[in-house]
């Protein structure tokens, strides 16, 4: 039995990396992804906390600086590797059974549309052991408490060093809430994740 934040041994392939974030997210994204290999066989899936009613660039801005495909996720959609997944405007971004991707429209989170606790609570539950949350820099507590879902559901749990962090906010209440979590700079996050193979789906 999974004792509430504990980190237990990995059982399965990693399946998917989750990375969540607010303001000051973006830079950290622009030197993580560029660590990833273009043949990376896990999907990522990336909330960032966006103004609603809004077009999202993040897609376009994180694609120049990464060597995999950045777009967002269509609902229903198959997890798929090789592929970077931003969440649109307006909505939240989960993982249901497949796993796909879900895209819906209820009440913000954190007052967060989308919001990183939907992305990664989902996720937790759809592939337990076999995903990987991280949250970045950030202004709020979104994020927390789905980071610790992931590390009760067996996953990897990494948190950006607050001292680095343009808003220390968001990865100081995602220690808090997951004190097994990891806290790592950016660098050593990109580092982590090579670490972490094969990293290849088992669906």
């Amino acid at each position: 039995m999974i004792q509430p934040g504990a980190m237990p041994l990995r059982a399965r392939a990693l399946e998917l990396i989750a990375i969540g974030g607010s303001t000051g997210a973006i830079d950290g994204l622009c030197t993580l992804l560029p660590m990833l290999p273009p043949d990376l066989e896990t999907p990522i899936a990336i909330v960032v906390h966006l103004p609603r009613y809004r077009r999202s660039a993040i897609a376009s801005v994180l694609g120049g600086s990464c060597a995999m495909p950045v777009r967002e996720p269509e609902d229903k959609e198959p997890l798929r590797p090789r592929t970077v997944y931003v969440a649109p405007a307006d909505y939240h971004l989960m993982i249901d059974r497949g796993p796909i991707f879900s895209l819906c429209t209820d009440e913000p989170e954190n007052f967060s549309m989308p919001s990183i606790d939907v992305l990664f609570d989902s996720a937790a539950r759809i592939l337990g052991s076999g995903l990987a949350g991280v949250v970045l820099s950030g202004a709020n507590a979104d994020g927390a408490a789905g980071l610790r879902a992931i590390a009760d559901a067996g996953g990897i749990a990494l948190v950006q060093a607050p001292a680095e962090a343009e808003f220390a906010a968001m990865p100081e209440a995602a220690r808090r809430a997951c004190p097994s979590a990891e806290v790592l700079g950016v660098a050593a996050i990109g580092e982590k994740l090579l670490t972490l193979g094969p990293m290849r789906a088992s669906w």
